[in-house]
């Protein structure tokens, strides 16, 4: 079993699950159960899947839930979107954003680096 809680991109994933957590406390509160359990629930999905797959006996298993941890990742940002689209956050997303984007990026690297 991997350490999960010493890699970068797991780490970064709770950095971004505390993030969404804060953001969300300036949505509106009729969308606590439904835009806002959304958004952290891909948020929190993150870094679960990234521990979750440290726990597999192989490279594949642990693609697997890097995928799902992406595709968390690609539903947040859509969130983020549409939160700034319908005006109910004007700014104060760009570092989140940016930690996301990163995020991403570093998902690819690793399904990329255990899947060769």
């Amino acid at each position: 079993m991997k350490n999960y809680q010493e890699l970068k991109t797991w780490q970064q994933g709770i950095e971004i699950v505390k993030g969404i957590f804060r953001l969300t406390e300036a949505l509106p509160k009729t969308e606590k159960y439904g835009l806002i359990s959304q958004m952290t629930r891909a948020a929190v999905s993150i870094p679960a899947n990234i521990a979750e797959g440290s726990s597999r006996n192989s490279d594949k298993d642990y693609a697997r839930f890097l995928q799902i941890a992406l595709g968390s990742s690609f539903e947040l940002q859509t969130y983020l979107v549409l939160i700034k689209e319908l005006g109910w956050i004007s700014s104060g997303t760009e570092d989140l954003e940016l930690l996301l984007e990163q995020e991403i990026k570093m998902i690819h690297a690793f399904i990329k680096a255990i899947s060769q």
